[in-house]
Formats: C-alpha cells, sequence, structure tokens
C-alpha cells in the first residue's frame, strides 16, 4: 500500500512540474523584450485570456483568442509567422504554446509574467 502512495505522489509531482515548466520549443520573453517586439508585422501577437479580462486591458496589436476557443482556432493563425502569446500570469500562455506546437507551430514565443508584468 505504502508503494501506490510513492507511485501516485510522483505522478502527482511529475504532471505539476510539467505544467510549470517551459515547453521544449517554445521561446520564452520577458514584456521588456516585447515592448522592443511589438509591431513586428512578421509575428502575430495573441492574447489568451477571457474576452472579459481582454476588454478590460490589453496591448494594442494583440489578438483575442481565448484559450479554450484555440483549438478551434489554430487556422486563424499562419504557420509561417512566429506567435506570441500572453495571458494575465503565464500559465494560461505556456498551455496555449504548447497547444500551438502540438498543432504544428514551429516558431512561438510565451510572454513570462503575463499582463502582470506588463508596465
Amino acid at each position: 500500500m505504502e508503494y501506490i502512495q510513492y507511485v501516485l505522489f510522483g505522478l502527482v509531482a511529475f504532471f505539476l512540474l510539467r505544467r510549470l515548466l517551459p515547453t521544449s520549443g517554445v521561446r520564452n520573453m520577458t514584456t521588456t523584450q516585447l515592448k522592443n517586439e511589438l509591431g513586428d508585422k512578421n509575428k502575430q501577437y495573441i492574447d489568451v485570456r477571457t474576452p472579459g479580462e481582454f476588454k478590460g486591458r490589453n496591448i494594442r496589436g494583440f489578438k483575442n483568442i481565448p484559450l479554450q476557443q484555440l483549438p478551434n482556432r489554430v487556422n486563424e493563425l499562419s504557420k509561417e509567422k512566429e506567435v506570441v502569446v500572453i495571458c494575465q500570469s503565464g500559465m494560461r500562455s505556456n498551455a496555449a504554446s504548447r497547444q500551438l506546437v502540438k498543432h504544428g507551430f514551429k516558431n512561438v514565443t510565451n510572454v513570462k509574467g503575463g499582463m502582470n508584468a506588463w508596465r
């Protein structure tokens, strides 16, 4: 019985760490770096927060595609351009980045700290 508890604990720890660690093949940038790269026509910017969060505060040039809608809306994005993803804290954008990589996007960037870090 004790062995099963260790296995379960290990599995839970693995899945938690996997969610927190950066996704392989995804670049991370700070909001300072984002400010220097905003407006680049070779990039597409998406905000994966809810429409209410986006309406309350957003960065000009970002398109709102909520995380829950992303799998059905990836066709709105070009695989030929870099995708820069932001959310409120960086957690949902990390999940979105993982989804984009699974859908065949090769150039994905997650904004660390999200809107919480945007000044």
